[in-house]
């Protein structure tokens, strides 16, 4: 070890916000450290991002010493810690770390989308151990709601490390593998410098009920029930779509899958084995031949995504599938901060249909996979880390993290944020640097920053709308024909009930007469001016400016 060495970490994503799980962790002099990245997520767009499918990390930092960038390793297969991978490995090249499962739904999740990266992963299960640069790494099996989760230990010469990944303390699960109580004790004796731990749940007292019972409150609607059940939940959540399909089977009703996504990841978790003992899924076609008491659908569409499933049924656009009056609809899910209104959109479409509505503040159908402040307890009492850093989660979660662990006797938890470059050893824990972060948009197939993708004029298109005109001028720069105006995304008429691609018309004619002839040679100076008066006179109109574009041709 060199007197200059350090060990740091720096999130890209995810320590602030939840979603975009991104972390480096460097160990070197800071002149030439060697880094890992641990995940690589996204978030998801809002209404503010019209047209963008996907928010990802901006990795321009990593990339400008991608050859120091030794591996990369997922954790688990939520979009939020490996979803950025397929579109951002091809500017790295490195090797990539992760389960079966996770390697299945990256093959699947590339296939659907035809992305030309093939990642070769390597696979990485709970109680291996990997030698990645100078960093020794070992795989702790942690319950989650999603197959094959990991925590990871990242040893070095100047300490370990735990990086919990996202957990929970279920002794009772669906689905393995249990958190691994004896594991992570033994990595306490052994010492532990730091834990970066999951935040999520940090403001919630106790723990966290169990997937048991969950599955026994599922089963209980399902068997009471008249109609058709139909049950809405995230799509990675295996464990919860084996419960579902042993509680249809259990009460004589056959289960239809309803949702490309759900259907991938059955497919990748059938493929590894983990839906062993499940009955097959019927075909949709089959749907309307099933007696109404005979049936459950699984189905996408919780956090009220428009083109889902769930919404489709809301909307009653589905060929083969519907509900009527009676039917059951279970959100077996909690909505993430930013849907609320869309779901509740949902709802309503539903309950006009009369359709009864279960959420889980009528009943115990859904639980978090992430630990509330009783098991982050635990985890400190295992591990009994010298210092403990609050990721994944906002301000909120991270700052009663911090509390809790001060609270519980960790002497040192500094504050970090996306960008803060905090060194870990050697001296007391501290940010010594800021490194660029940021945010790049998937758009269809392509990934840039706002400006480069054309998100800021889409968004100002979504305000305004936009007006097209289109001006022959002759030889002696008079009009050569009338000139053309196409507003797009305007009211049709003004208060007055005047047409307003007539007003606009007018107002085209009235600039370029306006100038003399003898000016009108100076063609930026007519389109310009064109422009301004379209603009001008929607705004006393309608009280909005719109985009203008004026083409402009001397013939």
């Amino acid at each position: 070890m060199a007197n200059n060495d350090e060990l740091v970490f720096l999130p890209l994503g995810g320590v602030g916000e939840i979603g975009m799980n991104l972390a480096l962790y460097g160990y070197g002099p800071p002149s030439n450290r060697q880094w890992i990245m641990v995940d690589c997520g996204v978030t998801f767009a809002g209404p503010d991002l019209p047209g963008v499918d996907l928010v990802l990390p901006d990795i321009e930092f990593i990339k400008k010493q991608k050859k120091n960038l030794k591996g990369i390793i997922i954790t688990h297969a939520h979009e939020d810690h490996y979803g950025a991978l397929n579109d951002l490995w091809p500017g790295l090249n490195v090797p990539v770390y992760a389960s079966r499962f996770t390697a299945g739904m990256l093959e699947a999740k590339r296939d659907y989308e035809g992305s030309r990266a093939e990642i070769p992963i390597t696979p990485f299960k709970q109680g291996d151990r990997i030698n990645v640069g100078p960093f020794e790494i070992e795989a702790i099996g942690v319950n989650h709601s999603i197959p094959e989760p990991m925590s990871l230990v990242i040893r070095t010469p100047l300490g370990n490390v735990v990086h919990t990944g996202d957990w929970k303390i279920d002794h009772n699960p669906s689905l393995g593998p249990l958190t691994d109580e004896a594991r992570f004790r033994a990595v306490g004796d052994e010492g532990v410098l730091a834990l970066l731990c999951d935040s999520t749940n940090a403001v919630r007292d106790g723990v966290s009920p169990s997937e048991e019972e969950v599955s026994a409150g599922l089963q209980k609607i399902i068997e009471a029930a008249e109609g058709r059940v139909a049950i809405t939940t995230f799509s990675s959540n295996v464990g919860r779509i084996r419960s579902i399909a042993q509680a249809a089977e259990a009460a004589g009703r056959e289960v239809l899958l309803l949702g490309s996504s759900l259907k991938r990841v059955t497919n990748v978790a059938q493929d590894i084995g983990i839906m062993q003992g499940i009955k097959p899924f019927i075909a949709e076609d089959e749907y309307g031949f099933i007696p109404r008491d005979k049936i459950v659908v699984i189905l996408t569409g919780s956090q009220g995504e428009p083109r889902a499933a769930l919404a489709k049924l809301s909307r009653d656009e589905m060929r083969n599938v519907a509900l009527t009056s009676g039917d059951t609809v279970v959100f077996s899910s909690r909505a993430i901060p930013g849907n609320e209104k869309a779901i509740l959109e949902i709802k309503n479409g539903l309950i006009e249909q009369g359709v009864h509505i279960v959420t889980d503040n009528e009943a115990l159908v859904h639980v978090s996979g992430h630990p509330r402040r009783n098991e982050l307890l635990k985890m400190y009492e295992w591990v009994r880390p010298q210092i403990l850093v609050p990721v994944h989660g906002e301000a909120a979660h991270l700052v009663a993290q911090k509390e809790l662990a001060l609270q519980a006797g960790i002497p040192t938890v500094p504050r970090v944020r996306n960008g803060d470059v905090l060194r870990l050893a050697p001296g007391p824990a501290e940010v010594i640097d800021q490194a660029p972060f940021g945010r790049v948009y998937k758009d269809g197939k392509l990934v840039g920053d706002i400006e480069e993708m054309g998100i800021a004029d889409r968004k100002k298109l979504a305000y305004v709308g936009h007006v097209a005109v289109s001006v022959l001028l002759d030889s002696r720069f008079d009009f050569l024909g009338d000139p053309e105006v196409v507003p797009f995304g305007l009211p049709e008429y003004d208060d007055e009930g005047e047409s307003m691609e007539d007003t606009l018309y007018d107002a085209v004619l009235g600039a370029v007469e306006s100038i003399p002839r003898s000016r009108r040679k100076d063609l930026e100076t007519v389109r310009e001016a064109v422009r301004r008066a379209v603009r001008s006179t929607a705004n006393e109109a309608w009280g909005k400016k719109p985009v203008v574009t004026v083409f402009l041709t001397k013939v």
